[in-house]
């Protein structure tokens, strides 16, 4: 008997392979770490087959973990980092260059050159993104134009493009199928979301060859099925969306005005706006938040580079901890207002900024500083940049939410959930399962699948663990984001212009 659904979550620093039964809960779950690469200042890259290799080792780690057979797996669902940009060949399979990953900032100065042309208000109205090297777009015009003869060759038809769902699905699938979902597309800045087609006028512009792209599908759909020989059976690919519209799923947040945000390598808090597509005046992004039976619910989004990836760099880069579970008990070492602010411009700021040139910064040390207070400057960056999220989408749809549901390794943290209702204002609901990326991806599947009849059945499957209430008083929470805008100003590449 089929009994359950295998979800696959290509991460930026990690792949995980997670197992759910029909009551969406984890049965097993393997997870893999692999490199980053940084060839120059502001340059991200994956080698393709760590993330082929390190995919296909954590699926056949996780249906090992459970104690069952493949037999026992309905299907798969794929979530993935968005953006993240592959090329290969169709006949080979081959990559003809490294997977450039949606934080490099390699494509800067093409994007300026962009903005300065005028293309900006045409690409928002098509795309609902803004101009920035985050998009895929830049990053295939880069590779076409710098690998040898890669543009050739795609103009003869001999190149793909996918971002790593496709590049994922083309693998499993023994390279018989070149699909991606609605979700995906929409982050390629290639794709009108209005029309849920690739824009020819965009193609031109950025000179991609519409032969390279791939068949655009439901987020529910029919993506292929797995080649045999890679599992021990063939299983049926039915669900897919990009990692954050997957987290939205995941926490069912299925009506208007539902919020949430996801704390990974990056923190992203995506709002549904339903059947409409709400145009940012406040630099935030129109999305699709997902698309099933044909019909698109869309989303505004606020997109923060570096949350748990600043984490990442204290352990790895400060040797401050030697593991994230460590963080709590430091913060807890000092208090909420010690003076220090981290701005984790590592690779530029994201939303509401769009400053691909700033740099991170400290600010505030004296000689009482010590590992907590940078420790706790880092969570609290990560809160911060979520407020400047919220104070944008607020003034975006003129009306404020008074709930919040997070999800993401980071919300495991007690100390980071209090200090972020604190600093937002608002109630902070922590759901049972953390995992809600693939979750939202098994939910998808099994949708497809014949699990779930509808939405409304998959909303009641979600439960609260724990919620956090705001303790701060308003002028106290005020003076410290205060302080959190002055520093973000210093950073800004136009800070002294």
């Amino acid at each position: 008997m089929t009994s359950l659904i295998l979800a696959i979550d290509q991460g930026t620093t990690s792949s995980r392979a997670i197992l759910f039964d029909k009551g969406g809960n984890i049965v097993s779950l393997a997870q893999e770490e692999f490199p980053q690469h940084f060839p120059n200042s502001g340059w991200v890259e994956h080698h393709p087959d760590d993330i082929w290799g390190s995919t296909l080792r954590t699926v056949k780690q996780a249906i090992t973990n459970s104690g069952k057979t493949v037999h026992s797996v309905a299907g798969i669902g794929i979530t993935n980092q968005r953006e993240t940009t592959l090329i290969w060949d169709k006949n080979t399979g081959e990559a003809v260059y490294n997977a450039i990953v949606w934080q490099d900032r390699r494509t800067g100065d093409y994007c300026r050159s962009l903005r300065d042309a005028g293309h900006t208000d045409m690409i928002q109205a098509k795309t609902g993104l803004l101009i920035d090297p985050y998009f895929s777009a830049t990053k295939v015009r880069w590779i076409l134009d710098n690998v040898d003869g890669a543009r050739e060759r795609a103009e003869k038809g001999d190149l793909l493009f996918g971002t790593v769902d496709c590049y994922l699905i083309w693998k499993l699938t023994g390279g018989a199928v070149h699909r991606t979902d609605a979700t995906n597309a929409s982050r390629t800045c290639l794709f009108n979301i209005h029309d849920q087609t690739w824009d020819k006028e965009l193609l031109d512009l950025f000179g991609v060859p519409e032969s390279m792209l791939p068949e655009v599908m439901d987020c529910s759909d029919d993506f292929g099925r797995s080649e045999a020989q890679l599992l021990g059976a063939s299983l049926p690919i039915a669900g897919v969306a990009g990692d954050q519209q997957a987290a939205l799923i995941g926490q069912t947040c299925f009506e208007p005005g539902m919020v949430k945000s996801t704390y990974g390598t990056g923190c992203f808090m995506i709002m549904n706006t339903g059947e409409h597509s709400e145009t940012s005046h406040n630099k935030l992004l129109s999305t699709v938040g997902y698309r099933i039976d044909g019909k698109v619910t869309y989303a505004m989004e606020g997109s923060i580079f570096m949350a748990g990836a600043t984490i990442q760099w204290l352990r790895d880069g400060l040797k401050l901890f030697s593991n994230a579970s460590e963080t709590e008990k430091l913060a807890r070492a000092t208090s909420e207002d010690h003076g220090v602010y981290l701005v984790p411009a590592f690779t530029g700021l994201g939303a509401p900024h769009w400053d691909p040139n700033a740099r991170g910064a400290i600010f505030g040390l004296n000689r009482n500083s010590g590992i907590p207070e940078l420790v706790a400057a880092g969570l609290q960056s990560v809160c911060y940049q979520t407020r400047d999220l919220q104070e944008c989408m607020n003034r975006d749809v003129k009306a404020s939410t008074d709930t919040l549901r997070v999800d993401g390794g980071m919300v495991s943290n007690n100390w980071v959930m209090q200090f972020l209702s604190d600093i937002l204002g608002v109630q902070v609901d922590r759901p049972t399962v953390l995992e809600t990326t693939a979750l939202g991806v098994a939910y998808l599947a099994g949708l497809r699948l014949g699990w779930y009849d509808s939405l409304e059945e998959i909303a009641t499957l979600w439960h609260k663990d724990r919620s956090f209430t705001p303790r701060l008083p308003e002028d106290r929470r005020e003076k410290l984001y205060d302080g959190w805008l002055d520093a973000v100003a210093r950073v800004k590449s136009d800070h002294n212009d």
